[in-house]
């Protein structure tokens, strides 16, 4: 059974999103950083030709994108920013996380990597931005900028694979763009992005960077992806997002951590007893602050591993073992 603590959670103060800093997203200067780190793909196959983006990786011309992009491919051609047009191959796909990693052959210049970012320092009202090759309109990348609508989304792919951990935005994402970064207001990649609903208005999805960068290791060193990643089965929120008439009806205290709004039936978070109304604070001695910071704490565990978890419940504080799943 857990056993209630007397330690008081403790209040930490958020930042306010960066869009209501008081500072104007500097568009011009973000993109004169990140252009020349954004490549168009375009791809042959039985069914036809097809376009797509991607993200340089390093300066010999390995470049991040979608599994969906390159899937089927017979031929592969990469449009660097700065004119070198030469063709590719694909080092490794996990289309069942939609990320592929393709090396360009006969460079004669080095291209210019992307700074990659933390999708766990994103917060709801952050000012982002997405560049790529949309709806395959010419030679220079589509911009288009928003911000984060909601972070931790779950769609099912068309292939028939659940993705999760995806950052929700209203920035105009469309063919094309898959494979492309969303950005930060530091012209830091986040996401890529990877989808959109059909009949949808101003809902595009990306998949977080840091959800992902276990993968691209895997992908890059030649190793097989896993097949499960470590799963606690637990869809959370921003304990500052949440209603107050809820936090009242829950006597939550917290003023930082995870709000569990639901728990995966037969999920190691089920088992280990988390409940509706918890509010994780901390996974295995670190603390958690916001949504996005339990699925980094997961994600760095390994299916099988046990984790402990520390929840405020009823205005106590509560610790559960949890022994991580696969999905």
């Amino acid at each position: 059974m857990p056993s209630a603590a007397a330690t008081p959670v403790v209040a930490e103060q958020q930042r306010p999103s960066n869009s209501m800093a008081g500072e104007n997203l500097d568009l011009k200067a973000l993109l004169d950083k990140v252009s020349p780190s954004v490549a168009s793909l375009h791809t042959g196959s039985r069914q036809g030709d097809a376009a797509g983006s991607g993200v340089v990786l390093t300066e010999d011309g390995l470049v991040l994108t979608n599994a969906h992009v390159i899937d089927n491919a017979r031929t592969i051609e990469v449009d660097f920013a700065d004119g070198q047009t030469v063709e590719a191959r694909v080092i490794g796909a996990a289309p069942e996380y939609d990320v592929a990693l393709v090396q360009a052959e006969g460079l004669t210049e080095p291209v210019t990597p992307a700074e990659l970012g933390s999708s766990s320092d994103l917060q709801v009202g952050d000012d982002v931005v997405a560049i790529g090759n949309a709806l395959n309109l010419g030679d220079t990348p589509s911009v288009t900028t928003g911000i984060v609508s909601a972070l931790n989304r779950s769609i099912r792919s068309p292939s028939g694979d659940t993705l999760s951990e995806l950052i929700q935005t209203d920035a105009a994402i469309n063919p094309g763009n898959s494979g492309g970064p969303l950005l930060n207001a530091a012209g830091q990649v986040v996401g890529i992005n990877t989808a959109i609903l059909a009949d949808a208005q101003n809902v595009g999805f990306a998949l977080s960077i840091d959800s992902i960068t276990g993968i691209i290791d895997d992908l890059k060193s030649g190793r097989e992806v896993a097949d499960a990643r470590p799963v606690l089965g637990v869809e959370t929120l921003d304990i500052a997002s949440v209603d107050p008439s809820v936090t009242q009806r829950f006597s939550i205290t917290a003023t930082a951590g995870a709000f569990v709004q639901k728990v995966q039936a037969g999920s190691a978070a089920a088992a280990a007893g988390l409940q509706t109304g918890d509010v994780i604070v901390q996974v295995d001695g670190r603390r958690i602050r916001t949504a996005a910071d339990v699925g980094q704490a997961v994600r760095s565990k390994s299916v099988g591993d046990q984790i402990e978890v520390v929840v405020e419940r009823s205005g106590q504080t509560q610790s559960v073992t949890a022994t991580l799943s696969g999905d």
